[in-house]
């Protein structure tokens, strides 16, 4: 299969694969449209290579299916970070250093909070938010695990003194 003749499937069958995709992806992960047309249209272009595509339906059909299932995959593994996060912030909250959280703060604050962090102590929050392992964290930023344990600890010291300085 040549480029070419990709780009005119893509083409013709577009249309397609967004109504399946906005059909199927829940509405609060829409931000994820752009990554699940992707991966359909990556699953499908392996499989045509492949010749695993067998014809027994038209290719719109296929390609639906595939933008069907890719939904469903994008909306459990965003409800799994989702809940990773609610967890992660929810630790914070039960330490010690950042028990001023509790006093009703909603998350969207808290990710506010996050935010106005210095980008080194921010970075390695947002991926233990995400659910990341310090290991994990120190591979994907390319910095040593220790350096990964300081940063948490002293972002979350970072925190603790924005909430004590909102404090009456």
């Amino acid at each position: 299969m040549t480029e070419r003749e990709f780009a005119l499937i893509v083409h013709e069958t577009k249309s397609v694969v967004l109504s399946a995709v906005e059909k199927h992806l829940a509405e609060r992960f829409y931000h994820a449209i752009d990554d699940v047309v992707q991966e359909t249209y990556l699953r499908a272009y392996k499989s045509l290579t492949g010749n695993r595509f067998r014809g027994d339906s038209a290719l719109s059909t296929w390609l639906y299916t595939i933008a069907r299932n890719e939904s469903f995959r994008m909306n459990e593994r965003l409800m799994r970070e989702e809940k990773k996060f609610e967890k992660t912030v929810e630790s914070i909250r039960e330490t010690e250093p950042l028990s001023t959280v509790e006093s009703g703060y909603e998350i969207e604050e808290f990710l506010g909070k996050i935010k106005l962090l210095p980008e080194k102590y921010r970075s390695v929050i947002d991926l233990v938010s995400q659910g990341l392992n310090e290991t994990e964290i120190a591979l994907r930023l390319s910095i040593k695990r220790g350096t990964v344990k300081s940063r948490i600890s002293r972002g979350r010291q970072l925190l603790k003194k924005m909430y004590k300085e909102e404090q009456p």
